[in-house]
């Protein structure tokens, strides 16, 4: 059984790892206290990513989209907004993939679920497939020549 600093350990270098192979500037900052955990050179910008752990029920990968700490008062859940970071990327270990979504994306969102597979009753609207949010996808359009 992983501990949760395990499981964020995990997922960071998991996405560091596929940023890298894509020729992608990966950095760590020095210091905690920040709400990103990377710094990715997707040229000519910056992007502060927030990596996630996400996990795989049935068919659909959830992203908690929140940090979750414990405070005199009881648990206190905090999402993520644009003045902290530019995007979040998870990395689901069932599935060895990682995925990553533009702060613009979440909206406000504590959780993000992806489809790997067709639900059963067929449903297409409003579902958020998993390729389309793949890290390697969404990473290559972004970067500058």
């Amino acid at each position: 059984m992983l501990t949760t600093d395990q499981k964020g350990a995990i997922a960071e270098t998991a996405i560091a790892h596929q940023a890298i192979k894509l020729g992608i500037g990966v950095f760590k900052p020095l210091t905690d206290g920040e709400r990103y955990d990377l710094i990715l050179d997707l040229r000519p910008r910056l992007a502060r990513v927030q990596c996630k752990w996400a996990a795989l029920h049935g068919d659909v990968v959830i992203v908690r989209c929140y940090s979750c700490r414990r405070t005199r008062s009881g648990l206190l859940k905090r999402g993520y907004d644009g003045s902290e970071i530019d995007a979040v990327a998870a990395y689901c270990a069932e599935l060895d993939r990682c995925f990553y979504f533009p702060i613009e994306w979440l909206d406000g969102r504590m959780f993000i679920q992806l489809r790997v597979r067709p639900s059963r009753n067929n449903q297409q609207r409003g579902i958020n497939w998993a390729d389309d949010f793949s890290l390697g996808a969404r990473l290559g359009a972004l970067l500058g020549p």
